[in-house]
């Protein structure tokens, strides 16, 4: 049976023997030792070593021709990242991230389409890069959508990035709110991907979308329960190598309220956040405070992002200043899976508190892990303060939402009924209006010729 050495084994042959070897980037070769990586390769190649070590050197030959491991923020349109055509948020019944793209966002021809692909790629690497090379959703979402917004030179890029430069990457593509007219080119779309791809296609509804994504992992304008409203946020890249060399402690052995030498910031609580019930609101809060001489940017990342509203998720902070940060757990998600989340507090230093956003980035991007600290906090809920149910809501309002659960899909149920009712009379009414149009035309045409035969006869 084949294994990840033997895919490495037979592209390290094949790059002794080039006559020229491709001067591949070096984070791409890194990839060529990650045995987790080259396993998603043999699964992608149906365990066959050779095509999966011919998949590697054909990955690594396209990311160096399209510059793929240097497309970060500073050199991508932010202007058309902000407008949110694309984003991650939230998850599919199997847990994995769904990659949105709000087709109606999109006028075929309006962007130029070279930097379209940039943004592509770097929302696929940045994911895979989050999400640890799991695979993930691509969600159409054609709301809204109509002829000028189907751009299938776009659709097929997405497709063939799925298909041969981000191996074993693809749960499935869900297809929401199709509109009819649009049918005939996601047909062309079923002949672009394998057999066992096809299968990974899920046209869904509004009232089917449940099936796929759960409705507290669906947005409130599919009629689910995330109100999430995209904000474009910076990702932070440092070298794994450094961070690891180069971190600090991080108070896992302090108590509260003590400050390691050297380090940025003091947490309190240092290392859990401990999770209350209040007003049925599942909340809790830490405080930052700005130990270092200089001023700092910090950014706060969690482990499970569509659980958490976090409030201020980044900021900057003068010498001596605190900043408390306050967690919100999202309606209906079930505490105790929330117990196992993290977060995680960055800071850097930057010199002076009111920089502009451009030159916070650009700190951001270029800092290593020498310039950085970081710290993580776990979470805690005390069992007296986990509702029996196991979710933020208390039982009645469970049992209210399950009434009005069960009469809006009876709502849902009849319109739907009444829309195809009105969609049938529709065609009803238009073979009728054919109908008559193609008998009055006809009568006309026998009248006109017998009128025509009569006044012959009459001249004769």
């Amino acid at each position: 049976m084949a294994t990840p050495a033997d895919v490495r084994a037979l592209f390290e042959a094949r790059l002794k023997d080039s006559a020229i070897p491709p001067e591949f980037h070096p984070s791409d070769l890194e990839r060529t030792k990650d045995e987790k990586y080259l396993k998603r390769l043999l699964t992608h190649q149906e365990k066959d070593a050779k095509n999966a070590a011919n998949m590697l050197w054909d990955i690594l030959t396209w990311r160096k021709s399209v510059g793929a491991s240097d497309i970060n923020e500073s050199n991508i349109r932010i202007d058309f990242v902000r407008e949110g055509i694309f984003f991650p948020r939230g998850r599919d019944v199997d847990g994995c991230l769904l990659l949105i793209f709000k087709a109606k966002m999109h006028v075929k021809g309006q962007r130029d389409f070279e930097e379209l692909k940039k943004i592509m790629i770097y929302w696929f690497d940045r994911v895979e890069r989050e999400e640890n090379g799991k695979k993930i959703t691509m969600f159409f979402d054609m709301e809204g959508s109509g002829l000028g917004n189907m751009d299938m030179e776009l659709v097929k890029y997405l497709i063939t990035l799925f298909k041969l430069y981000y191996p074993y990457f693809l749960n499935y593509i869900v297809i929401y709110h199709m509109p009819w007219v649009l049918s005939a080119a996601f047909k062309v779309v079923r002949t672009l991907l394998p057999a066992q791809a096809v299968e990974k296609m899920k046209f869904v509804s509004k009232e089917t979308l449940k099936d796929v994504v759960a409705p507290e992992q669906a947005l409130v304008v599919w009629g689910g329960k995330d109100n999430y409203v995209f904000e474009f946020i910076p990702e932070v890249r440092t070298n794994t190598t450094e961070q690891t060399i180069s971190k600090k402690v991080t108070f896992a052995e302090q108590g509260d309220g003590q400050h390691s030498p050297g380090e940025m910031l003091r947490l309190v609580p240092n290392d859990t956040i401990v999770f209350k019930n209040d007003n049925d609101e599942i909340s809790g809060q830490f405080t930052i405070t700005n130990m270092d001489e200089s001023a700092i940017s910090f950014k706060i990342r969690t482990t499970a992002p569509e659980k958490f509203r976090v409030r201020p998720s980044s900021g900057s902070l003068a010498s001596g200043s605190s900043q408390t940060v306050l967690i919100v757990v999202q309606p209906g998600i079930q505490l105790r899976t929330v117990s196992k989340d993290r977060f995680l507090v960055m800071s850097i230093q930057i010199p002076k508190t009111d920089v502009t956003p451009k030159e916070l980035s650009e700190i951001w991007q270029t800092s290593t892990g020498s310039k950085t600290d970081e710290y993580r906090l776990k979470c805690q809920f005390p069992e007296n303060n986990i509702p029996k149910n196991g979710n933020i809501t208390d039982g009645k309002s469970t049992e209210k939402a399950d009434v009005i659960g069960n009469t809006l899909s009876d709502l849902e149920m009849n319109y739907a009924i009444l829309h195809s009712d009105v969609q049938k009379l529709k065609w009803l009414q238009f073979l009728t209006l054919s109908l008559t149009v193609f008998v009055a035309v006809v009568g006309y045409l026998v009248y006109v010729n017998v009128s025509d035969e009569g006044k012959y006869c009459e001249r004769l």
